[in-house]
């Protein structure tokens, strides 16, 4: 370590795995030293060393990231240039920095890095090899390489890792701030992409999540240009090489519902479809640590106690070491990022030669109105993509209190497309009318009343209706009155009033006031996005109360 004059754990392998296309090819000079490619046990090393943070009970390595406990969505922007102009939505999600601003702020974090020591990461984001694109992470914390080793795919390869040269190159600097007065920027933190330059910039920020997020959101601009669906979504696959995917915002139960014993876990999160494939963008999965239970995810929980998984904001005991998973005094939204292959039934390939038979949509209403689960076609089904209904859970973004809040996020991933939401959309369609596959509503929030009153939908109950759905073809449905969508009246193993969620409420008249102003919010939302989209979806949507009546 160069402030104390002392060797550190990786000094002698630092340079063991280089690349042969260097630092000084990003403009990065006058460095100390540069460790290259380390493996996790070395990276863990080094970040213990460093006083990173602290390896507890099972072996896991826990870190507190400090103010940044969730990601900073209104601080992310796009460089503005010609080959990017007309293909980006500009809007709240996708802010413009001119060039010359993002220019400078590159040259400025090129002098702050001047003499310091850094550790690079070659990697790839898509499994599929055809789709795959090479990443660079560079970055000054050791714990954060660990966290880009454990969420991308490796090189196996180290002839190839040798002539690695990046399609895009991330530079994470988590106590480099930026300059509102300089650089435009909301805040002393930003995340910026340049599609020009291939380059990102994370700034002031410690927490891991902006650095899985930013690759996600380059995909999600690169892929559909070449005609792959980009999926904020988690992917599983059956016996028969059945995929389903789960669509839904953090916290509505992607990562939970998708680690199904009886199913094969392609990915927890972010997924391309192509012509032949679903395959997974990342190499790890990155969940919500807070209230896990061995009893309802055993998979996941496992996870929490094994050398490899990075433990973010999860409160510990110093002296016996142990972690407490529902300790929220820190943030609700407390995380553990490990290898997929930690999930003892995944997909080592991370990727199907297979179409999707059924696709779910995923929202947590926290207003205890929605279905637990409905039918859609295929109208309806690109009306609810677009809407994109669910609630932000508590910790999720900065900002966020403890009360879920309504949201409608488009694509199910709002903050992380880049493209306008019928864009997607309309590939989606595509791709489910030539797969033939089945799409369908799930409701992971509350039932009784909202949050509050109400209590959350037994997960073990979702598991059973949808097991139940992508499994059985015989099933009797009635039509709701508002949103028109089809309703199972039965499913072994969940009672038969939770398919009448008004069932659960005390007062109906209630009910059916606060399922009206939910229609209502769904139709103020949707004339967002009239003009781009066909009059057969527009009419896809709800009804009124005292229309129906």
């Amino acid at each position: 370590m160069k402030y104390l004059k002392i060797d550190t754990p990786a000094i002698k392998p630092a340079r063991e795995y280089r690349s042969d296309y260097t630092l000084r090819n990003h403009g990065l000079t006058y460095l100390d030293t540069v460790y290259w490619n380390l493996p996790t046990p070395s990276l863990v090393e080094e970040a213990v060393f460093r006083g990173e943070g602290h390896l507890v009970h099972g072996g896991a390595f826990h870190v507190y990231t400090g103010k940044w406990t969730a990601r900073a969505a209104n601080d992310k922007y796009f460089v503005r240039e010609e080959s990017t102009e007309d293909k980006i939505d500009w809007g709240e999600y996708n802010r413009p920095m001119s060039a010359e601003k993002f220019n400078g702020l590159f040259s400025r974090l090129q002098a702050y890095w001047q003499g310091e020591e850094l550790f690079v990461q070659d990697l790839y984001a898509g499994a599929h090899p055809e789709y795959r694109i090479g990443v660079r992470i560079i970055t000054d914390r050791a714990w954060s390489a660990h966290f880009a080793r454990n969420m991308l795919l490796h090189e196996r390869d180290l002839a190839k890792l040798k002539h690695f040269i990046p399609d895009f190159t991330l530079m994470v600097a988590p106590k480099f701030k930026v300059d509102p007065r300089i650089d435009g920027t909301r805040s002393e933190t930003a995340i910026v992409i340049n599609f020009a330059q291939r380059l990102a910039i994370i700034a002031n920020s410690e927490y891991a999540g902006e650095i899985k997020k930013t690759v996600f959101t380059i995909m999600n601009y690169l892929m559909p240009l070449q005609d792959v669906m980009s999926m904020h979504c988690s992917a599983n696959v059956g016996k028969n090489n059945d995929v389903a995917l789960f669509f839904g915002l953090s916290g509505t139960g992607k990562t939970t519902l998708s680690a199904d014993p009886t199913r094969r876990l392609i990915g927890d999160d972010e997924h391309g479809w192509s012509d032949d494939a679903v395959f997974n963008y990342e190499a790890g999965c990155y969940a919500k640590a807070i209230r896990l239970s061995a009893d309802a995810e055993p998979e996941i929980h496992a996870c929490t106690s094994k050398f490899g998984t990075i433990l973010e904001n999860v409160i510990y005991d110093p002296a016996s070491r142990h972690i407490d998973l529902d300790d929220e005094r820190i943030t609700e939204n407390t995380r553990l990022s490990y290898p997929l292959e930690f999930i003892p039934n995944s997909v080592p390939e991370k990727m199907v030669y297979s179409q999707p038979k059924n696709i779910v949509f995923l929202t947590a209403d926290a207003q205890g109105v929605m279905p637990p689960i409905a039918r859609l076609d295929m109208n309806q089904a690109i009306y609810h993509f677009i809407s994109g209904y669910t609630s932000k859970i508590a910790g999720t973004e900065l900002g966020l209190g403890i009360e879920p809040e309504i949201t409608f996020s488009a694509c199910f991933g709002a903050p992380f497309m880049v493209h306008h939401p019928y864009f997607y959309a309309n590939l989606l369609r595509q791709k489910a009318e030539k797969a033939g596959a089945r799409i369908w509503l799930v409701n992971t929030g509350w039932v009784g009343g909202k949050f509050g009153v109400g209590k959350r939908i037994s997960i073990r109950h979702t598991r059973n209706m949808l097991n139940a759905a992508l499994e059985v073809d015989n099933v009797e449905y009635r039509t709701d009155k508002l949103f028109g969508f089809s309703i199972p009246k039965s499913c072994p193993g969940v009672p038969d009033e939770v398919f009448e969620p008004s069932n659960a409420w005390g007062d109906k008249d209630d009910y059916w006031r606060k399922y009206d102003a939910l229609a209502s919010r769904y139709i103020e939302n949707f004339k967002l996005f009239t003009d781009h989209v066909p009059d057969e979806v527009k009419k896809a949507g709800p009804r009124r109360l005292r229309e129906v009546k």
